[in-house]
C-alpha cells in the first residue's frame, strides 16, 4: 500500500478488524520509511450482475422488481413479507454463486417457481401463468396437473 504521506510502498499492518458489520476490512498501517500512520479499508469488489432478457435486451438485476413480482404472485395468500423477502435474498445469493455476469431472465424466473411451488401453491400458479404466458385454459391445467400428481 502506497504511503499517503511520503509516497513510499513499505509499510506494515498494526491492527486489522472487520468494519461495516462484515462488509469490509479495516487496517491500521504505519509507513516504515516516515513512521506515519494511516487506514484503509478493504471491500469485495462488486460486479453488477445483468438479465439477458427474452428479446436480447440487459438490464441490471433489481431486487425490488422481484420482490413486486412475488406480492402480486401471493397477493391475498397467508405469506409474510419476511417468507418473501428470504426466498429473493435465496434466489439472489444462487444466482450470484452460478452466474459471474450475465443470467438469463428465464433462469431467474425457474428459480422462482421452483421455490414458489414449495412456498404456495396458488401463487406459484398465478407466478407461472404470467411467467410462461399461458394463452389457453389447457396450458393452465398443464401446469395444475402437476399438483395433481
Amino acid at each position: 500500500m502506497k504511503c499517503p504521506f511520503c509516497g513510499s510502498n513499505n509499510d506494515k499492518v498494526i491492527d486489522s478488524r472487520s468494519s461495516n458489520a462484515g462488509q469490509s476490512v479495516r487496517r491500521r498501517r504505519e509507513c516504515v520509511d516516515c513512521e506515519k500512520r494511516f487506514t484503509t479499508y478493504e471491500y469485495v469488489e462488486e460486479i453488477p450482475l445483468m438479465v439477458v432478457k427474452k428479446d436480447g435486451r440487459r438490464e441490471s438485476f433489481e431486487r425490488k422488481k422481484l420482490i413486486a413480482g412475488l406480492i402480486k404472485a401471493c397477493e391475498k395468500r397467508p405469506i409474510p413479507i419476511e417468507t418473501i423477502e428470504d426466498l429473493v435474498d435465496k434466489i439472489e445469493r444462487q444466482l450470484q454463486r452460478n452466474f459471474e455476469k450475465e443470467v438469463d431472465s428465464n433462469k431467474i424466473g425457474e428459480l422462482v417457481m421452483k421455490y414458489l411451488f414449495e412456498i404456495d401453491e396458488i401463487a406459484y400458479v398465478r407466478f407461472a401463468s404470467v411467467y410462461r404466458q399461458f394463452r389457453d385454459v389447457s396450458q393452465f391445467m398443464k401446469e395444475l396437473k402437476k399438483f395433481l400428481k
